[in-house]
């Protein structure tokens, strides 16, 4: 199984005693070429002027933008330290058994606007870019990274049950096989039955539900395509409420988490 998160608009810097970035250690090394350039692009946006409006960010942080200047030099650290937030707190990968740990390394694959697609453990610095920009002469980045991410991920995940968490702007950058995926939503349900979407506390169910799925689903069993959906959604019923539309080879399936007030 894959499960496909977003990374955290907020950002941990490393220690300054850490090592930066090498390119050739992260995962997906064929990757390697899209984040030079990429990576190559956004220090040099964001020593511009016109930096912020670029970038889409304002002047609070203006020294993060200054930090995007220098990230080859800048300390790293793992990608689960790096990303911090509402989605990240809720996994608490540093509570991980040993034994989840190697299953969320596995399985876990985080979007990245700057790194395609990092895993875990992947040592990578702090930095702010949001997949929606269009950076300098890259355009487009949910553009430009949908061709190599295409190459790099479809192969990786042939055959795997994707539970896709990605918000849409990442979403856009490797578009899963329709046939192996559930695009998690989550729902508040009111007292009178009604529903509504939930924006900003989803992303906390998202970090909760991957939680549980290293802890609980993956860890007694793999779910492989679509011959495995029936008996992962016998797992979440323990505990989540839950509906579900399958995925068909034209169509993602859905996982809408009911939460009730």
């Amino acid at each position: 199984m894959l499960i496909l998160l977003p990374p955290s608009e907020g950002k941990a810097p490393a220690p300054r005693t850490h090592a930066p970035v090498n390119l050739a250690e992260l995962s997906f090394p064929e990757l390697t070429t899209e984040r030079e350039d990429v990576l190559e692009e956004l220090m040099r946006v964001s020593a511009r002027e016109d930096a912020l409006d670029v970038l889409g960010v304002g002047a609070s942080l203006t020294a993060e933008i200054e930090r995007n200047t220098r990230l080859v030099e800048e300390p790293a650290h793992p990608a689960a330290e790096v990303y911090t937030g509402v989605l990240f707190e809720a996994l608490d990968y540093a509570s991980f058994s040993p034994d989840e740990r190697e299953l969320a390394q596995k399985s876990v694959l985080i979007s990245s606007a700057l790194w395609g697609v990092v895993q875990l453990e992947d040592h990578i610095p702090a930095y702010r870019l949001s997949m929606g920009t269009k950076l300098g002469a890259i355009g487009a980045l949910a553009t430009y990274w949908r061709g190599a991410l295409g190459n790099a991920l479809t192969a990786y995940a042939q055959g795997q049950l994707i539970l896709d968490c990605r918000s849409s702007a990442y979403a856009k950058s490797w578009v899963s096989p329709s046939a192996q995926t559930l695009a998690v939503r989550v729902e508040r349900v009111a007292a009178d039955g009604s529903r509504k979407v939930v924006s900003h506390m989803a992303k906390h169910y998202r970090g909760k539900l991957a939680r549980y799925v290293i802890t609980h689903a993956l860890a007694e069993r793999p779910f492989e395509g679509t011959a495995g959906i029936s008996e992962f959604l016998e797992v979440l019923d323990r505990d989540w409420e839950l509906e579900c539309t399958l995925p068909t080879p034209k169509k993602a399936g859905t996982l809408t988490l009911l939460i009730r007030e």
